[in-house]
């Protein structure tokens, strides 16, 4: 596509004999869009030219008329307005939606570098809640975006498979367990068996003694203890693998904290020859004083790791095994010291990657009734919110159905698509680090500014383009596209690319989400107020070019948040 801003640049280059890379920097987009697509404050060249900004403005007008994509260019006060052509963005926009397909909107920025991004990682013989939905769809999102910018992406699910609460689910097994149930029902019986110990603990301390044995057991290798972790592990994963298919989600990865068993044996004995460890009341840990945070327990006192020694090793690990541009962790904001202590002690380490490692922090959910906590069995399944969600999508379609007299070929496939789109949508619409508390009725709300509402346009234009007969191949006459609304469609297409590089580097999937919710709130605008398949057939074309050029543009926005669009609802 024409780089409008790049054009502009060049021309005031040319005029001012400055840099075009810095005076891109300073070209901004005006705040009404009748004041023009860009403009150029020229109070930085008062120095240079010796002049009145307002004067330099009226005197370059003229010499930048010839600015390759422009229609006009006006001075208004210190300011220089560039006004886009129509027909030069519609050709350079949707020429690039034809030829470039799936790919509209990605670029090679990332070609040639690595990136781990670990995210949903729950913990084995736990339930998978309601609280790790915001780590497993921001995480897959910005899977999507990284891999659409070019990017060679590592996704991993770095499972909770390791640390002293298996020593409590082991010693609540030996006391209390029930293969039978166990293996009828996995994940609800093992965590009544760990919200029992939880409260006889509270009672009865030796139950804590005789689990970090147990601990201390699986870490030696006992073969009995290395078999229940197994078990417990296996049946967890099947769970799961189930919510996964049901979100539509994968990994390249499930090594768990337990695969770095060794490595983190290497890592401790790097520490140490490095002069890092200092005893504290038996605790092994590390100074960290020169970064202005408290110090960091390497070994505890009982000589068992923590979740800082194992991520340290597993950071390790990544550079070595992957030679990562970015190593992301989609871990929650209570997790910010944890992350800042690691890249701490990495650069104590005298690693010069350690700010490579970057934390994605984001705001955590909490039920009405207050914050979740599987100690005390107080948790939302996820699977039930999802298939809840698909149930609910279900008997609106039915509801359709009998209204309209017809059974729909899909409404299954369609009852999950948008079911699971709408909870996806829910969590990807806001800035991930807000805080909310989770609600059934807004969650699953089928109005206003919604993933379903999205679909159903993305769905509507497929409808249109199917009965006015539309083939990308022919040829199309885009100097017909004159209205406001057309063009500003053209300028949402045309931003989409940006809009995915500014969503990779704040890793924000909700730029994404924002944009096309509101392509979707242009387009249902324009075509109450345009009539789409007119008699007029260079018209007719011309405007549907253009709904199949947004089309694929929100189809494309969707599957990068993990949403599939229907071609029918």
């Amino acid at each position: 596509m024409i780089n409008f801003k790049e054009n502009i640049a060049r021309g005031l280059a040319r005029e001012t004999g400055l840099d075009a890379d810095e005076l891109m920097r300073k070209i901004e987009t005006p705040p009404d869009h009748k004041m023009g697509d860009y403009a150029f404050p020229t109070f930085m060249l008062a120095k240079t030219m010796r002049k009145n900004p307002k004067a330099i403005a009226e005197e370059l007008k003229d010499a930048l008329a010839d600015v390759e994509g422009m229609s006009k260019v006006v001075a208004q006060g210190p300011y220089l307005n560039f006004f886009v052509d129509s027909t030069a963005l519609a050709k350079s926009v949707l020429d690039a939606v034809v030829e470039q397909g799936e790919n509209f909107g990605s670029s090679d920025i990332g070609e040639g570098k690595n990136v781990v991004i670990e995210y949903s990682s729950p913990n084995i013989a736990k339930p998978f809640h309601i609280g790790h939905i915001r780590t497993t769809i921001i995480g897959d999102a910005l899977k999507r975006i990284y891999r659409h910018l070019g990017y060679n992406v590592e996704a991993v699910n770095h499972l909770g498979d390791y640390g002293t609460q298996f020593g409590m689910m082991i010693e609540a097994y030996k006391l209390w367990g029930d293969d039978e149930l166990i293996n009828q029902n996995p994940i609800p019986e093992l965590v009544k068996l760990y919200v029992k110990i939880n409260k006889e603990a509270e009672e009865n301390k030796e139950l804590i003694d005789k689990s970090r044995e147990w601990f201390s057991k699986l870490e030696k290798g006992d073969e009995e203890a290395v078999s229940l972790w197994q078990w417990f592990r296996d049946v967890s994963l099947k769970e799961f693998k189930r919510v996964y298919d049901l979100l539509d989600i994968e990994f390249d990865s499930y090594r768990g904290e337990s695969y770095y068993g060794e490595l983190m044996v290497e890592a401790v004995e790097e520490i140490k020859s490095k002069g890092l460890l200092v005893e504290d009341k038996g605790a092994q840990i590390i100074n960290l004083d020169e970064y202005d945070l408290p110090p960091a327990i390497i070994i505890k006192s009982d000589g068992s790791t923590i979740y800082l020694t194992r991520d340290i090793a597993t950071a390790i690990f990544r550079k070595n095994e992957y030679d990562f541009y970015k190593n992301i962790y989609v871990v929650g904001s209570q997790q910010i010291l944890h992350f800042q202590q690691m890249k701490a002690i990495l650069k104590l380490m005298g690693y010069d990657w350690a700010d490579d490692c970057v934390h994605i922090p984001f705001g955590m959910v909490s039920l009405p009734e207050g914050t979740m906590s599987t100690r005390k069995g107080k948790v939302v399944y996820l699977e039930d919110v999802l298939n809840r969600a698909i149930d609910k999508v279900d008997v609106i379609l039915k509801e359709r159905e009998e209204k309209n007299g017809s059974k729909m070929d899909n409404r299954e496939t369609l009852a999950r698509q948008v079911g699971i789109g709408a909870v996806k949508f829910q969590e990807l619409f806001n800035q991930r680090i807000k805080d909310y508390v989770f609600d059934w009725d807004r969650t699953l709300s089928f109005e206003g500014e919604t993933g379903p509402y999205v679909q159903y346009t993305h769905a509507r234009m497929n409808s249109l383009l199917q009965k006015g007969g539309f083939d990308p191949a022919r040829p199309v006459d885009v100097s017909k596209l004159e209205k406001e609304e057309e063009k500003e469609l053209l300028q949402m297409l045309y931003g989409f690319n940006q809009i995915i590089v500014d969503s990779h580097e704040k890793c924000e999937p909700y730029f994404i989400t924002r944009y096309i919710t509101e392509s979707a709130k242009i387009f249902n605008k324009y075509y109450a107020n345009t009539p789409i398949l007119v008699e007029d057939e260079a018209v007719k074309e011309a405007r549907l070019l253009l709904v199949y050029g947004v089309k694929n543009m929100i189809r494309i926005g969707l599957n990068l948040l993990g949403i599939q669009a229907p071609d029918k609802m």
